[in-house]
């Protein structure tokens, strides 16, 4: 990480600690010593389980989507590069935002630029597939709870809704593409250009030589997966849906822990209003916008004054740790780039 990475990481680190600092100074009162007495350690060590297995899940994804376009690249490899991914995502706007990790790592298992970038692409167009999915599964079956849940936070509710029409659009825009590469570089060249006339890019016609070039490197290997790779998109939508579960039995198994009933569906609920809310680059990783969004929402059917204790620990397990896994899957990558370029030099 450079420099200015750092300096985002602290940033994001600082905001999160100083919601957390305000919700528990808010929530935290005589009862909750009392909850804490009846604390399952058990259960705090099945979430943290829950998350790991969630991360390999994303690691076969990767590994069964590359091996559908012809490229073996080995578990160990992709599961380093999800940890790494996960660190970059913490310092950039949401927590979509470590694709420039994962392509890269990919591109150094000798899988091509342009089908690295369509495997990255594709997951990212399944996890929309997958939350919308969920989210018109919880708004027609559940739809007692969601009301319940969203009442009162019309905001809320028209943010999600406007995240679910943007996620939406993407996966349309993207499929369209796949028949109509052209119109994926008109807009990316519309984009670049509207940045330049802000901030002057530098070599811009380079650019946007190097978008004709990769976005037909890309729409190649979407239509590879279109064609020879639907196993990929099966297995990829398998792992996708298995790793969103996961994340979202998480805040269960610590409610449990923490000497409360799991609701099932009401945190079923409440995750999924989460996941699309942090998927709107407003903070970097997400800070602030997960910590607040999860003590409002809990904060319905969860004792006050066990909320902020339970919030603080579901972000230890989904913010903190990932910083703390992707630094030390960072130190691997630096390490193996080190050593090559040692044995180049040789």
């Amino acid at each position: 990480m450079n420099r200015s990475q750092w300096k985002w990481l602290l940033v994001s680190i600082s905001f999160s600690v100083l919601v957390l600092i305000g919700v528990l100074y808010f929530t935290v009162d005589e009862m909750t010593v009392e909850y804490l007495s009846r604390i399952n350690p058990l259960y705090l060590a099945l979430a943290v389980l829950f998350h790991i297995v969630s991360l390999v899940f994303w690691a076969l994804r990767i590994q069964g989507m590359s091996a559908s376009l012809g490229f073996r690249v080995n578990f160990k490899h992709c599961l380093n590069l999800v940890l790494a991914n996960m660190l970059v995502a913490a310092v950039t706007p949401s927590q979509a935002g470590g694709e420039p990790v994962r392509i890269h790592e990919l591109y150094r298992a000798n899988v091509p630029v342009g089908d690295a970038t369509a495997v990255v692409v594709m997951e990212r167009i399944l996890d929309g597939i997958v939350l919308g999915l969920l989210g018109a599964f919880s708004m027609l079956f559940l739809g007692r709870y969601w009301s319940s849940l969203t009442s009162g936070f019309s905001g809320l509710s028209l943010l999600m809704y406007t995240a679910w029409i943007l996620v939406t659009l993407f996966v349309l825009f993207f499929v369209y593409s796949v028949k109509n590469p052209d119109s994926l570089k008109r807009v990316l060249k519309w984009i670049s250009r509207w940045i330049d006339r802000r901030w002057r890019l530098k070599r811009l016609e380079s650019l946007l030589d190097t978008i004709d070039r990769e976005v037909d490197n890309f729409n190649a290997g979407l239509v590879k997966f279109m064609n020879h790779g639907r196993s990929g998109l099966v297995w990829g939508f398998l792992f996708t849906l298995l790793f969103w579960l996961s994340e979202f039995a998480i805040a269960s198994l610590l409610l449990v822990g923490l000497g409360q009933p799991p609701y099932l569906i009401e945190s079923f609920v409440v995750q999924l209003i989460i996941a699309i809310i942090m998927m709107i680059p407003l903070t970097p990783g997400s800070s602030g916008i997960a910590e607040l969004g999860a003590t409002s929402l809990y904060s319905i059917f969860v004792p006050s004054s066990i909320v902020g204790v339970f919030v603080l620990l579901w972000r230890l397990i989904l913010y903190y740790l990932n910083i703390l896994l992707g630094l030390l899957s960072s130190l691997v990558i630096v390490r193996r780039e080190i050593l090559a370029r040692t044995n180049h030099r040789q």
